[in-house]
């Protein structure tokens, strides 16, 4: 293995852990029966949605997960 597989192969195992640690810090869309009731207007009535905990996890869950993608891609390539 080259020197450039080994810093893919790392790069991509920690962006594998990021991605489960931030997936598991999230909250659930739902809270059961009052969650599907409920849940409808909550997009619509907050307006600071993209400030919350919640939103920046999300945000960073993409970015991870794409560097996953393209990490995998990558050293499927090399």
């Amino acid at each position: 293995m080259s020197a450039l597989t080994i810093v893919f192969t790392i790069l991509q195992v920690l962006s594998g852990l990021a991605v489960t640690v931030i997936v598991l810090m999230q909250s659930g869309k739902s809270a059961g029966l009052s969650g599907s009731i409920s849940g409808g207007a909550e997009t619509f009535l907050s307006k600071g949605k993209a400030k919350t905990l919640d939103a920046k996890l999300a945000k960073a869950t993409k970015w991870f997960a794409l560097a996953f993608v393209l990490l995998t891609l990558i050293l499927n390539l090399i």
